[in-house]
């Protein structure tokens, strides 16, 4: 039932499935050829959504369910997610652990989340000036410590009194000395994650942390637990030509430090779990409330 406007295919080149693709665009039943459209453009569109918009997604109808199910995306955003294990790895992990499915591999394997940040609040109580010898006022104070990680092994890090809408803006590689906004290096092993970062100035000061990744469902992966928060010196030779910060702590004790002037500090304060907020849910998020309206948060 060809038309005036199809394309012959000739006969030596039948059996490349694109070009009997082009001959079916030339059908009389325009209804086919924009159901093929449709699901072409479909899977473009897909291609470049991020995998919790996909998840939505999946929820619409069928067809879309079964259009996101296709191995390659998931296989796409696995070694994207996961490019410091390599490609080579990655294979091997979703065929050994994964029965070969990219998809129970991106919602099983613990993975640390790029598209947000995470933040720490904590408070605590500060005694105040005594005013007539009759009141003894305390004062709530509240800050808060932001994480943001990147694919590639480098995170940022910000200890701030700002909300999450203001502290978010600035959270990147762009931010000025004024927004003391300081990056550093981590690396994932399991669900345990190790970072460490330095402190610019004239005694260089060293953070280090170990975190436990986990979620409140599977394959949230929106919870860090800070488990050790160690401060200690280094000495400017070992940091000189040295870029990996987790290269200059390596073998390191918790009580280890390179500089007499800087001790060796464990950090038994200010460990609340860090809860994770998308880009998207910054402005909602009731992290921003106030102290007066939410002098405690539980992270769960």
């Amino acid at each position: 039932m060809a038309s005036d406007i199809s394309i012959s295919v000739p006969s030596e080149l039948s059996s490349f499935s694109r070009l009997r693709t082009v001959q079916f665009l030339g059908t009389e039943r325009p209804w086919l050829r924009f159901g093929l459209l449709h699901r072409l453009e479909v899977s473009v569109v897909f291609a470049r959504t991020s995998p919790y918009t996909l998840g939505r997604a999946a929820c619409v109808c069928r067809k879309w369910r079964y259009t996101i199910r296709n191995p390659s995306l998931w296989r796409t955003v696995c070694l994207k997610t996961w490019q410091m294990s390599g490609a080579e790895t990655n294979y091997k992990i979703v065929q050994s652990m994964y029965e070969g499915s990219w998809r129970k591999m991106w919602v099983r394997r613990p993975r640390i989340r790029s598209d947000g940040l995470y933040v720490s609040r904590n408070t605590y109580i500060r005694t105040g000036v005594a005013e007539w010898k009759v009141t003894n006022p305390v004062h709530v104070v509240c800050y808060y410590r932001y994480l943001r990680f990147y694919p590639s092994g480098k995170f940022l890090y910000k200890v701030s009194s700002q909300r999450v809408k203001e502290v978010a803006k600035c959270m990147n590689f762009r931010a000025s000395k004024a927004d003391s906004v300081f990056k550093g290096d981590y690396t994932l092993t399991e669900d345990h994650l190790e970072a460490a970062l330095l402190y610019p100035g004239s005694r260089h000061t060293l953070l280090r942390m170990l975190l436990r990744l986990r979620g409140t469902t599977i394959g949230a992966n929106n919870r860090l637990d800070l488990l050790k928060l160690l401060t200690t010196g280094v000495n400017e030779s070992e940091i000189r030509n040295q870029e990996d910060m987790l290269g200059v702590v390596e073998g390191w004790q918790e009580d280890e430090t390179h500089n007499p002037d800087v001790p060796a500090i464990s950090h038994r304060r200010g460990l609340t779990p860090f809860v994770f907020v998308p880009f998207e849910e910054v402005e909602t998020s009731v992290l921003n409330l106030p102290v007066d309206k939410m002098d405690y948060f539980v992270p769960g």
